[in-house]
């Protein structure tokens, strides 16, 4: 079986190009206990290791301390070195995006531990920004203080690239411009909120010259992430990420760079740093165990502890 992708909300799973390429598994770890129990987690990730071997997770940077904290809880009680938690620099749906570049590439012949180091060089290849109503709050992006104030504009809106390079352009007023896209062969992913996504469709698309334009769900995080609102309720945004389609130019791409052996887990990395412990490729400094999750983890360990006794018991 592949190595298990799974995320963290299931709006960060886009539909499956073909039917070769596996879904994503859901972790709702940001769930309130009551409804996503931390033995239930446990018994989730233990399952996937049970079929797959290994298990990434993708997790939104914007996400709450308590969605990574319950997730070291889950490594830390299972006591695994068998998963990955990935949380690359990008918004929401481009990170969605990411993890179906990694489902397409789960079927190939990379090893658990390149196809996690995979995510790193994947993710400088995916153009993802949104357009929104207001950048007043924005932190994750560099915006000038002029950018602030024209966003108390009333009607005001501006495109902004939050990766691979930071950009941003005004869309309202006589200043309009399209910020720089991909100059390579990519297709586009939209989810609109409360702004339409006209321009995305009718201007951004046809200038960064897609192959192909694909609505999908606006992620519950993306608010948080772009800052216009609050989950469930996303404000003024809509979201785009344009990224490589084709399985074939992503294998090459993957399978181009060297391969090396971890110091630290002996897992196959390419990259500067093990996906799956962290460790750096060079470096005296050894990384937080893999089986670790802070004082967090630590703290939920007795509460998780019948969980642990009930698992069945197999060769991982």
């Amino acid at each position: 079986m592949p190595t298990a992708i799974a995320v963290t909300d299931p709006d960060l799973v886009l539909t499956s190009p073909d039917r070769h390429t596996p879904t994503a598994s859901v972790l709702p770890a940001g769930e309130p206990q009551e409804r996503y129990p931390l033995d239930r987690a446990i018994l989730d990730v233990h399952t996937l290791i049970e079929q797959h071997g290994y298990v990434i997770v993708l997790c939104p940077q914007s996400a709450p301390d308590t969605v990574l904290h319950r997730l070291h809880a889950v490594r830390s009680v299972l006591e695994s070195d068998r998963i990955a938690i990935l949380r690359p620099e990008l918004p929401p749906l481009g990170l969605a995006v990411l993890a179906l570049q990694l489902r397409q590439l789960s079927i190939c012949d990379f090893s658990p531990g390149v196809l996690a180091s995979a995510a790193r060089l994947l993710a400088h290849y995916v153009y993802a920004g949104a357009v929104v109503g207001s950048v007043a709050k924005l932190d994750r992006v560099p915006v000038s203080l002029r950018a602030h104030a024209k966003s108390w504009s009333p009607g005001a809106q501006f495109a902004v690239v939050a990766s691979p390079q930071p950009e941003l352009a005004r869309l309202s007023g006589a200043d309009r411009e399209v910020p720089g896209g991909p100059s390579f062969g990519t297709h586009l992913f939209y989810a609109a909120g409360q702004i339409p996504a006209d321009w995305i469709t009718g201007t951004l698309a046809p200038a960064w010259r897609v192959h192909g334009v694909t609505e999908a769900r606006l992620p519950a995080e993306s608010a948080r992430w772009w800052a216009t609102g609050k989950p469930g309720s996303p404000g003024r945004l809509a979201e785009f990420a344009a990224a490589i389609p084709d399985i074939s130019v992503l294998y090459q791409l993957v399978s181009s760079v060297r391969r090396e052996d971890c110091r630290w887990c002996g897992l196959e990395l390419i990259g500067d740093r093990c996906g799956f412990c962290a460790a750096p490729l060079s470096g005296d400094a050894p990384p937080e165990r893999v089986g670790g999750g802070g004082r967090q983890a630590a703290a939920l360990r007795p509460a998780a502890a019948s969980a642990r006794a009930a698992l069945p018991r197999g060769p991982h």
